[in-house]
């Protein structure tokens, strides 16, 4: 490929070899076998619930539209990741194309900065379920999910696009070595001739700033859920309320702390191995993608059900 600059892609290499674990290669040995399972887990539960909700009728309803938004984005996600991981594990398939390495860093950072806005969706609607239910229904339409998902995909596409295009724009001048499984932005920056400060200075700006955002206002959803709940009189309403938020909660700190953890390591890769961000790189692109569909969808009653129809009528 003939490097040019000035505004467009510069690049002295046509791809780049992805060496996932540089001081324990061991562990592609050992992780193989999990990270397997767990894609089949995360496909067939996400698959599972996406097809109940399209079949089923009765589950046409702007909760399960959400359920269906989020499921979407976890396939998306692992089949964009952990099928090329698996086949460096297996096969030792290293070699990832240039537009195929951008290409997949943009799809990780869109998808991800979407899964946390529809958490953030989420919560709102447990909070107006919970907290005001007899507006519910005039409040959670079908208008207010399809507004909801052009604010997710123009949010998302506005902040992460330049993510990708910044690190494509630099120039590459030699080495094509990237120490991660999977092309994070950062770890591919680093191998650029050129200064990366701004790559870094974005990267964080946007990633705090929609992340953060959507965390706060998760939380600041579920602390009024917690004190509406408290205040009601019914007897097992309690506890059936604590239940479903509660492990939705659990689930959305889950997922928040794992990227936390991420980064933190990042910050203190001097002290701890640089295999240990990249197994936590690979564990966050798979397991909540494979919680997700049994928290929110098969914990659900009315997916059960619907799942059961679906068996009898097989």
């Amino acid at each position: 490929m003939t490097p040019y600059r000035n505004g467009s892609i510069s690049t002295g290499i046509s791809d780049f070899l992805l060496n996932c674990f540089v001081r324990y290669p061991s562990w592609q040995l050992w992780l193989s076998l999990p990270l397997s399972l767990l894609f089949l887990l995360a496909m067939g539960s996400n698959a599972i619930v996406l097809i109940t909700i399209w079949l089923e009728a009765s589950l046409h309803k702007p909760m399960y539209y959400l359920l269906s938004l989020l499921s979407l984005q976890d396939v998306v996600i692992c089949l964009t990741v952990i099928p090329k991981v698996l086949a460096i594990f297996w096969f030792d398939l290293r070699p990832i194309s240039f537009f195929s390495c951008f290409f997949q860093m943009f799809i990780m950072n869109y998808f991800f900065a979407m899964e946390s806005c529809t958490f953030m969706v989420m919560a709102y609607d447990r909070y107006v379920a919970v907290c005001h239910p007899l507006q519910y229904t005039s409040i959670i339409t079908d208008q207010f999910v399809a507004k909801a998902v052009i604010f997710i995909l123009a949010r998302n596409s506005i902040f992460t696009l330049p993510i990708a295009i910044l690190s494509a724009r630099l120039h590459y001048c030699g080495r094509n070595v990237i120490e991660n499984c999977i092309c994070a932005n950062m770890s591919v920056s680093r191998l650029s001739c050129d200064d990366v400060t701004i790559n870094r200075l974005y990267q964080f700006a946007v990633g705090w700033t929609l992340l953060g955002s959507d965390l706060i206002l998760i939380f600041l959803s579920y602390t009024l859920i917690l004190r509406a709940v408290l205040r009601l009189k019914a007897e097992g309403a309690v506890a059936k309320a604590l239940s479903t938020c509660g492990s939705h909660f659990i689930l959305i700190f889950f997922f928040s702390t794992i990227l936390l953890v991420f980064v933190l390591t990042h910050v203190a890769k001097k002290k701890v191995s640089p295999d240990v961000p990249v197994l936590l790189n690979v564990l966050h692109h798979i397991i909540p993608a494979a919680l997700n569909p049994i928290v929110y969808g098969v914990r659900t009653q009315e997916i059960k059900q619907g799942i059961q129809r679906l068996l009898k009528k097989g």
